[in-house]
Parts: C-alpha cells; structure tokens; sequence
C-alpha cells in the first residue's frame, strides 16, 4: 500500500519516528542523482584511452555537457508534470528514468548512443532535486527545516564521493562501463522503498481538493495543515494578481537590474565551477602527471570536502552573515585551485582538492540563500528561477571549456587558472553588491 494509501486510513505511527522518513527518502534520491552526475568525470580518462571510440578531449567534453543539457529540460518539464500528478509520484519516476538511462549507457555502442542515453538521464536528474527540496522542506521538523534542507542536499556530494571511490576499484578491474551499471541501485532500493513509505505532498493534496488525506498524513508526520494551507492560498492568490509577471518586472527595474545581472552571472560561474570540475578533475590531474587511481583520489577528496563543507559554510553563514561567507567561500575555491597548478607535498595537494569542494560548493549553495534573502517574498521564486537558468549555461560551458583546454595541451597550468578565474570573479560579484534593497528598507524603518 502506498504511503499516501496508509496515512489515509488513520493516524498511527509515531510522528517522532516519522518525521525524518521524507528528508532521509529524498537525501537517498538525490545522493544517486549527484552519483550519476559525477560518475562521467570519474570515466573521462578511461574514455580518452578507449581506442573502439577514439574520442577526443573536445569531444568528451561535449558529451559532458550532454546530460546538463538534459537536467535544464527535465529542470522545466518537472514543475507542469509534477502539478498534474503530484510530488510523490514525479520523484519516483524522476529516480527510475535516470537509474534506467545512466545503466544503459554501460551497453552503449557508439559515442553518439551513449551521449543521447547521458541525455536522456539528464532529464531525470534535472526534475529530481527540485521535487526532493519541495518535499523536505515541506516536511522538515520546523525548528530545524535550513539544517535539514541542507543535510539533504549533502547527500549529493556524497553520492559524487561514492562515484568516485567506486571508480578507483572497479574501474581498474572491470572497466569503465561497469560504473553506469552501478546506477541501477536505486531503480531497486529507492523506488520500493519510496512506494511504500514517502507520503504525497500535503499542498498538492489540499490543491487537489484532498482534505481529508492531507490532514491525516500531517498528522502522521506532525506537519500543521493550516500553514500548508494557507501557502498555498498564497500561492494561489499570488498567480491570481499575475506575480510572475510581477516578479520579471522586480528583476528588471532599475532598482534591480544590475543586482539582478549579477546575481546570474555569479550563479553563471560558480556552476561553470561545480559541472566543469567534477567532469574534468580527474582528466586534469592526469594531465599533470598523475596516475589514474591518484586523479580519482583528487575527486573523492573534492566531493567529501564539498559534503562536509556545505555543513560547516551554513553554519557560518548564519553567524557571520550570507554575503561575507559566499564571498569567502567562493575566494577560498579560487585560491585553491590555483593552487593545485603548483609542484608540492601530495598531502598538500589533497589538502587544497578537499577545500576547492567546500569553497565551491558552499559559494553556490549560499549564492541561491543569499538570492532568497535578497528580493522582496513576491520576487524571490522569479529571481531563483532566472538565476538557475543562467547558471546552467555556464554547467553546459564548464565540461565544453574542459575538454578544450585539455585538447589544446593547456590543461596544466590553464586549466587551473582558468577555473580558478571563475572562482575568483564570482566572490568579487558577491562582495560588490550593495546591500539589499529589503534590508535597507527594514533598517530604515527600525
């Protein structure tokens, strides 16, 4: 029986026991969604050498784009499909597509098929993340909702550290098709599981008219109705009035416009940073003369550093402040990876891999906070939305610009540069920014 099936029938089972079910369910989805992500720089090197295909550096860095490519389709396809069949069931479906096309990129037999399969995977892992966010957020205990948000989008980079330290073992004694068949795992634990246990969204259940079943699974996981309730009678009143046309407009007033640009273009960087690394780290080190097995450690350490880091940088943004830790945090990922151009201690290396992961995860994460943060409640969706969009073109951009550094026998030092560039413009673009026009007017009115 579904979950929403038997939290429609009663009120049993105890909240506290309850209360984490979604954030774990979600955080398992979206640690193989980062999985099947980073999985493809973990192969990069083995691709180059595969002699049946031939492929060049350009070329492997264009079938990197391929799947991001996919996530900002599947990115815009999730939102309709997900109001027409609910949460619940789009993030079930969003799991099996990209468990189903990531495995089947492990029988591929020709480049073109396999970069039309890491496509198609693109478009589940793109709709996932955004679905699984709804939901805990809509679900985390209330005293704790950033803390558990955060937590969950941690399990990305731990999938990413599972891609690449699987990669280190199979990959030398079984090859590199044998990473994508790995990502069938969900398809026959996360599906099941979440058949049975994730509940529906309670706004989608009250949008649908479904009282009922959203009462008795808000009381089953301690989520109070009326709040929801009164969301999404928000919600419903915002669309009314047209505010997503009130909200492009905000964007692009003169008040705004500038912040607006710069916001897209920080955003434009740091995923430029996170897609082109976790692709071409790997490659990169290799190129610097390292072995195969070393450059994977360099992606294990960058993705641990980023899970780990994410924790730590939304413990200090709260503290300090969320425009002075984005700053620092994206000064920090260009500072390290420049870095990692220079001749040291292997330990050092390792040391400056697993900061170039906090720095440049934790700048993105608190780059869309601070963008919450900074519009006015009308606004902030329409500014999330337009800020991600740009954003993944410098995700398409970072593999492309990867492979064409490697191509040209520029991957060391400019490749290092290059990125470490990129970290370095957007923590300027982060500490330019005038302060909030909400914040200003808060102040004043105090």
């Amino acid at each position: 029986m579904s979950a929403t099936g038997s939290a429609s029938t009663g009120t049993g089972g105890d909240v506290r026991s309850s209360i984490w079910l979604v954030p774990i369910l979600c955080g398992l989805a979206v640690g193989f969604d980062g999985y099947d992500l980073v999985v493809y720089g973990t192969v990069v090197p083995a691709l180059l050498e595969y002699q049946a295909w031939g492929l060049s550096p350009e070329q492997v860095g264009v079938i990197g784009s391929y799947a991001i490519i996919g996530m900002l389709f599947g990115a815009l396809i999730a939102g309709t499909v997900t109001d027409i069949i609910g949460r619940r069931k789009a993030l079930l479906i969003c799991v099996a597509w990209f468990s189903v096309f990531t495995a089947v990129c492990g029988i591929a037999p020709s480049p073109e098929i396999f970069g039309l399969f890491r496509f198609l995977a693109g478009l589940g892992l793109g709709g996932l993340i955004p679905i699984a966010a709804a939901l805990t957020l809509e679900y985390a205990p209330a005293h704790r909702r950033n803390f558990t948000y955060l937590a969950m989008m941690a399990c990305y980079n731990v999938g990413g550290l599972l891609a690449a330290g699987l990669a280190i073992v199979l990959i030398p004694a079984f090859g590199w098709r044998v990473m994508f068949f790995v990502a069938l795992i969900p398809l026959f634990i996360v599906v099941p599981l979440g058949m049975k246990y994730l509940p529906e969204s309670i706004s989608f259940l009250l949008a649908k008219g479904r009282r009922s079943e959203a009462e008795a699974i808000g009381r089953r996981f301690g989520v109070p109705v009326q709040a929801v309730e009164r969301t999404v009678e928000r919600e419903e009143e915002v669309a009314t009035r047209g505010g997503a046309l009130e909200g492009v407009k905000t964007l692009l007033s003169r008040l705004y416009f500038l912040r607006s640009v710069a916001f897209w273009v920080a955003s434009f960087f740091g995923l430029m940073l996170i897609y082109g690394l976790s692709n071409w780290l790997p490659g990169v080190m290799t190129e610097a003369g390292y072995s195969v097995g070393s450059a994977l450690s360099f992606l294990v350490l960058f993705q641990g550093g980023a899970a780990v880091g994410n924790l730590i940088i939304g413990g200090l943004a709260d503290r300090f402040g969320t425009k002075l830790v984005c700053g620092l945090a994206f000064t920090l990922a260009g500072l390290s990876i420049a870095l990692l151009s220079i001749q040291m201690p292997l330990v050092a290396i390792y040391v400056f891999a697993g900061l170039a992961g906090v720095g440049t995860f934790g700048g993105m994460t608190l780059v869309y906070s601070y963008i919450g943060q900074y519009y006015p409640a009308s606004s902030r969706a329409t500014a999330l939305g337009w800020s991600a969009g740009v954003g993944r073109l410098g995700a398409i951009l970072g593999p492309i610009l990867g492979g064409l550094l490697v191509g040209a026998g520029l991957a060391v030092p400019w490749g290092f540069y290059t990125f470490a560039l990129a970290g370095v413009l957007a923590a300027t673009i982060i500490f330019l920014l005038p302060r909030s026009p909400v914040a200003v007017e808060k102040a004043e009115w105090m």
